[in-house]
């Protein structure tokens, strides 16, 4: 990627492969989740040295709730152990790390280490993480339509009032620009209940490759497709 390609601003991210990456090595369904976090943590140093400034990541669906309760329970402590260790090390790099979704959905001593690690980056300025975890858009647009009923309700606004301004900052991601180029992994070609608002205008790009077989070079080569791309914002 020559030194004059532009890097976007945000990039989301939808992690997906790491349960076949795993199928396919005839491993358990665990290690595939343990590479793909191991993968995170180089994707987002590397984002980081590129310049990127936000980037967000579907780490786990409410959907995902419903998978078996081997799996969930496996997918928890690998979350325990990873926001102890790898998110701490990322947010040792200078960035900062935030949270979207239903928290409650977690459980307590989860709650408590997401807290805190947002505590302990909320100074870090190089890159924004922003991480998707029990999150589903459906239910972001949901809570974000009671806020505006409340407000209206208290009289603190009127119908008048609400524009595509106020409602973005309802959502989870308020104060975070809206994601320049959407990444999903592993050749599904679909968006899952993500960020269903803020992708209006978003550039798409689905890659074959799964997940835990991800790298920052094929980053930059996506990165480098964005860049051929005209955005119009639907002006013509």
């Amino acid at each position: 990627m020559t030194e004059i390609c532009k890097i976007p601003d945000h990039i989301a991210f939808i992690l997906d492969g790491n349960r076949r990456w795993a199928k396919k090595r005839s491993l358990p369904i665990a290690l595939g989740h343990k590479k793909g976090a191991e993968t995170l943590m180089d994707v987002v140093k590397g984002a980081s040295e590129l310049g990127l400034k936000y980037m967000t990541i579907y780490a786990f669906s409410t959907e995902n709730w419903k998978r078996s309760e081997e799996e969930v329970s496996a997918l928890m402590g690998l979350l325990r152990q990873y926001l102890d260790e790898g998110l701490a090390k990322i947010a040792e790099n200078n960035v900062k790390i935030i949270f979207i979704g239903e928290r409650d959905m977690l459980a307590e001593d989860i709650r408590a280490k997401m807290q805190k690690i947002e505590k302990e980056s909320s100074k870090n300025n190089k890159l924004t993480l922003c991480v998707a975890l029990s999150y589903g858009s459906r239910q972001e647009i949901v809570s974000a339509v009671k806020k505006v009923a409340g407000l209206i309700k208290n009289s603190d606004i009127e119908i008048k009032d609400i524009d595509a301004d106020l409602f973005s900052d309802m959502l989870y991601t308020s104060g975070i620009p809206d994601p320049d180029l959407l990444i999903r992994t592993s050749g599904e070609q679909r968006i899952s209940n993500y960020l269903l608002w803020q992708l209006a205008y978003t550039e798409f790009y689905f890659t074959d490759t799964l997940w835990p077989d991800f790298n920052i070079e094929e980053l930059k080569k996506i990165i480098e497709n964005f860049n051929s791309r005209e955005r119009r914002y639907g002006k013509n």
